[in-house]
């Protein structure tokens, strides 16, 4: 496994896009809209920033709501998302996602409960 992206909520993708491009130099990569969500990736090189900007009330609105703008999660890649499920499972890592679905950029993405992850969200994504 390796990192993937940091996911960022916001309340305004075009301004957080701006200014990471800007003080990054991190252009946007893929922009989508996606169960609610208007999705940007800005590419750092080695990984990316997932900007999250809910248009509909979604998980990301609540924890916007909650904590307000900042990261979400944390994503690593993986070549074989349903053996890394396997092994959280072993572990007695509650899944909030049980099987893969699809996420953003058409990948595959599944989600372990951060009470059981050092309060840290992770996502599981398979390109």
């Amino acid at each position: 496994m390796h990192f993937d992206h940091a996911g960022i909520a916001t309340n305004d993708l075009d301004a957080a896009a701006e200014l990471y491009g800007e003080l990054l130099g991190a252009p946007v990569a893929h922009e989508e809209e996606l169960d609610g969500l208007r999705i940007a990736f800005l590419d750092l090189g080695d990984g990316f920033f997932e900007l999250l900007e809910p248009i509909k009330h979604a998980t990301v609105a609540r924890f916007l709501d909650k904590h307000g703008p900042g990261v979400h999660h944390l994503a690593v890649a993986t070549d074989d998302i349903e053996a890394a499920l396997e092994t959280a499972r072993e572990m007695g890592i509650d899944l909030i996602d049980e099987e893969p679905r699809e996420g953003a950029w058409g990948h595959d993405v599944a989600f372990l409960h951060p009470d059981d992850t050092g309060g840290v969200l992770i996502e599981f994504v398979e390109h």
